[in-house]
This record gives structure tokens, C-alpha cells and sequence, in this order.
């Protein structure tokens, strides 16, 4: 029978995803064929798949984990926010509909038979399937419909262990907490517990482990320390980036929108040392030292286009441009850097146009089927070839697309201004490509580093693994699944 297992939190960020990658390298170490799997991801930061659909970023760096390419069932249902009160629901890599928290809380128990649909996919496939909780159990509120947490482990009959994050504190309330307001049958559902992100010497908190043990019964798989190499892998919050050290030389400063999305065309920026990446907070000027400026992607363009102005940047970057700087917008920022962004159907929100940054003489019209797919590419000026992604909706045109960033299969792709001062592109995922990533520092005037993006992740993800094996009972917890 095809082995499975839960790890679930105590709250949002407290490591399940690292978790999950780490085990899941394990898994594929002892010679398992292993897959991950998390029933509902809520996150503006997606990875395009080899099947055309879309799932969250930190399923393909699980994918990647076990050496598989990322597919649609290892996150059948995807949320992206929109809104603060709205979200697209995307169902097995397709977006299904755009729905307000109360609505979604009424059209969640009609996607566990998706849910289930690509969980038993994957377990026909493979021989361990891990599966990330999202959020966490301790919200009995939403437990009704529950597709996430306890929800799924129940229709799936799946053993779960609990994470707690020691490093924003109160642990122990944290675990002992979760159980005292859970329905007495998902407590027993769950067989141990881990205590992950410490820093310092974790013999400290032996009186506390066991404390834990003493109040819930359940058994601890050990404590992991803070993983100081985090950094390195893919981020899936712009928080994460902006949490990175920073580098010396070329600076680089990218707009944390209020709807930033697929922002991890910055993560290997954020790794060479002859870059200095900064993701600019709301409130914060541009700096006046910047060399470049990045719009990312959006999942609202139009609202991050007021939301820009309301911060000034669109006063800064103007001023940014007059000094002599440089600006690129991918995707959503590549629409923002027109002359304006029309919605006629509502698609992103209310119907309607805004006026753009006017960087650029082109004109976006919201639209049309979303583009989801893997590209090969030629960067127009530079002559070098790439590989990317595109995940947008809408189509731009203009004077300026005369001048196109890059070609795909001989057609024109982006724009440049007539300085090439301004750039946009649709393109994500340009600076994961080792070859284009140096070309392009170098004419920035920047000294790239010899280290392949790629390697640098792979690695990073055994260090991770061997980070586990020396703190976690890895073994008893891939004993647990079967």
C-alpha cells in the first residue's frame, strides 16, 4: 500500500515547507520514489508546470526535492490573493473562478473531490507521498469543509506530526494549545510533534521537550535547529528575500507591491555576491544610489498601480529614470510601465482603465486566455539565449514593442524604450538561466559569480536534508507513513 504522511503546523510560516523538502531528499536518498502534496496553497508566488498549469512555488522546490518535474496534483487548489478579501481559486493548475473569503468558505467543500482526485494520482505513482498542512489545525473554526489540514488527513486516513516554530516563541503553547481546542478525534490523529527554528544550544529546551510530551501524549521526533542556509532556496515570501544578506556592488531595488506575485526572478539576484538586492518596503523612497529598479509581477495590476503612487514611487522612479537609472518591469510591471492598463471585463477587478507609469509607449488590454507555459527565448541586444516562463493574462502593444526585449521562436517578445533605459518583459525566471544571468551583469557593469543557480539550490537542499538527519528522527517519522 502507498505510504503517506502529514506535517502540519502550529501557525503560517513556521517551517512546514523546508520540512517537507528535507524529508521528501530523504525519502529519495533511501531510494523511494516520493512526491509531495499540499491540498490547498494560499500564495501570489506560483511555478509554471510541465502539464501547463500553475501550483505554489514551494511545491516545485519540493518536486525539485525528490527529483521529479513540478505537475498540477501536487497542489490541486491554489489561492491568489487579489484582494484582502479575495482570492482566484486555481483547481488542478487552472484558475476555476475569483471568490471573497465567505464565498470560498462555501465553494471549498465541493473541491475535496479534486483534492482527492490528484492525491490518489500521485499515490498510483509513487511509493511515499508527504504532504504539507496549510495554516494551522488549531483554527477549529474553519474546520467545517476543511480541505487543508484535519479535513484531509481524515478522508485520507493520514497519520499527522505536528511543527511548532520555537523562534517567534511561546512553543510550548504553540503544540500543548493546538490539542486543548482540537475535536478530541483529530488530536488522536496526530502521532508526534518536532520543535523547529532554534537558535542557540537545543539541550536548553530539554525541560521544555518533555514538558510537551508530559501534556499532549504524543510522541517528539526531535528539535531542529535554525537552518542558516534558508536563504539560498527559493523563496515563497517576499519577506524571505528581503531576509537575505546582502551582496556588495550592482544595486538592485525591487517594489514590494501590495500583489506582488512569481517574485522569485529575484532569488538569484539575491545570490551573487556583486549584487545588492533590495526589496524596498511600502513608506520606503527608492534610493537615490539604485542602478536598477525592478517592477515585479502583480496579481492586480491595476491595484498595485494605486498602490504605487500612494507609496510616491511613481514620483521616484521618475526621478530614478532622470538620474540615468535603469528599469525593468516583468509581467504585471511590464504593464504598469505603459501608457495605460484597461480591464474592460473586469477581470482583475472592477472594469475599468488607469493610466501607467508612461516608461513605456505601449498599451495593455486585460484578456484572453492566461498564458501558462515554459519558453526559450533570445535576449534582443545581448544575443543570448534563455530559458523562462510566462504566467499572465492580458496582451500589450505599442510603438515600443518595435523594440523587443528578447525573441521566442522568431517573434518579438517585450519592449524597450528608445534609450533602452526602460525595459519590459513577460518573461519570469530569466535570471535562474546561468548563461543570460552573467551576460546581463556584465553589462550592467557588474562581476557575476562562477556558481550556477541551480547547483547552489541542489546543494542547498542536501545540506538541508543533512541538517534533518543530524537534529530529526527522519527515520521514525518516514516509519510513521507505513
Amino acid at each position: 500500500m502507498t505510504r503517506a504522511l502529514m506535517i502540519q503546523g502550529t501557525g503560517s510560516n513556521v517551517g512546514k515547507s523546508m520540512l517537507v523538502a528535507g524529508l521528501c531528499r530523504a525519502a529519495l536518498r533511501r531510494g523511494l520514489s516520493v512526491a509531495p502534496f499540499k491540498p490547498q496553497n494560499m500564495s501570489n508566488n506560483a511555478a509554471v508546470t510541465a502539464d501547463g498549469g500553475e501550483i505554489g512555488r514551494a511545491q516545485a522546490l519540493q518536486a525539485l526535492a525528490c527529483g521529479l518535474a513540478a505537475h498540477t496534483d501536487m497542489n490541486p487548489v491554489l489561492l491568489k490573493p487579489e484582494t484582502d478579501v479575495g482570492a482566484q481559486v486555481v483547481v488542478q493548475g487552472r484558475r476555476l473562478t475569483t471568490a471573497k473569503a465567505r464565498d470560498y468558505a462555501r465553494l471549498k467543500p465541493t473541491l475535496m473531490g479534486a483534492v482527492q482526485q490528484s492525491f490518489e494520482r500521485l499515490k498510483s505513482r509513487h511509493d511515499l507521498v508527504i504532504v504539507e498542512g496549510a495554516g494551522s489545525p488549531a483554527e477549529v473554526n474553519l474546520r467545517k469543509g476543511d480541505i487543508a489540514n484535519m479535513g484531509f488527513a481524515e478522508a485520507a486516513g493520514l497519520p499527522v506530526v505536528l511543527c511548532g516554530d520555537i523562534d517567534r516563541g511561546g512553543v510550548i503553547a504553540q503544540i500543548v494549545g493546538t490539542q486543548a481546542v482540537m475535536p478530541a478525534e483529530d488530536a488522536a490523529r496526530i502521532k508526534g510533534f518536532l520543535i523547529n527554528k532554534f537558535r542557540g544550544d537545543p539541550s536548553l529546551f530539554d525541560d521544555g521537550y518533555a514538558l510537551i510530551a508530559q501534556h499532549t501524549g504524543w510522541r517528539g521526533y526531535g528539535v531542529a535547529p535554525w537552518f542558516a542556509e534558508a536563504w539560498k532556496l527559493p523563496a515563497e515570501d517576499a519577506l524571505d528575500i528581503a531576509a537575505a544578506p546582502r551582496g556588495q556592488g550592482l544595486h538592485v531595488v525591487c517594489l514590494r507591491l501590495s500583489r506582488i506575485a512569481n517574485f522569485d526572478d529575484l532569488d538569484p539576484l539575491s545570490q551573487e555576491p556583486g549584487v545588492r538586492v533590495t526589496m524596498l518596503p511600502p513608506g520606503q523612497p527608492i534610493p537615490a544610489d539604485a542602478d536598477l529598479v525592478i517592477l515585479p509581477g502583480s496579481k492586480s495590476t491595476r491595484g498595485d498601480l494605486a498602490f504605487l503612487r500612494a507609496q510616491g514611487w511613481d514620483i521616484d522612479l521618475l526621478a530614478h529614470y532622470r538620474r540615468g537609472g535603469r528599469v525593468l518591469g516583468i509581467c504585471g510591471g511590464y504593464q504598469m510601465l505603459g501608457q495605460v492598463v484597461a480591464d474592460p471585463d473586469g477581470i482583475e477587478g472592477p472594469a475599468g482603465e488607469t493610466p501607467g507609469l508612461g516608461l513605456l509607449d505601449i498599451r495593455t488590454v486585460m484578456g484572453g486566455d492566461k498564458s501558462l507555459r515554459e519558453v526559450s527565448a533570445r535576449h534582443a541586444r545581448l544575443e543570448q539565449a534563455f530559458s523562462g516562463y510566462e504566467i499572465h493574462i492580458g496582451q500589450s502593444d505599442g510603438p515600443d514593442r518595435a523594440r523587443p526585449f528578447a525573441q521566442i521562436d522568431g517573434r518579438p517578445e517585450g519592449a524597450v524604450s528608445a534609450d533602452g533605459r526602460v525595459a519590459g518583459s513577460y518573461l519570469h525566471g530569466m535570471f535562474a538561466d546561468d548563461g543570460f544571468r552573467a551576460a546581463w551583469l556584465a553589462e550592467m557593469g557588474a562581476v557575476p559569480s562562477e556558481q550556477g543557480y541551480a547547483a547552489t539550490v541542489e546543494a542547498t537542499l542536501d545540506a538541508l536534508t543533512d541538517h534533518l538527519e543530524a537534529h530529526l528522527d527522519v527515520a521514525g517519522l518516514l516509519a510513521l507513513a507505513g
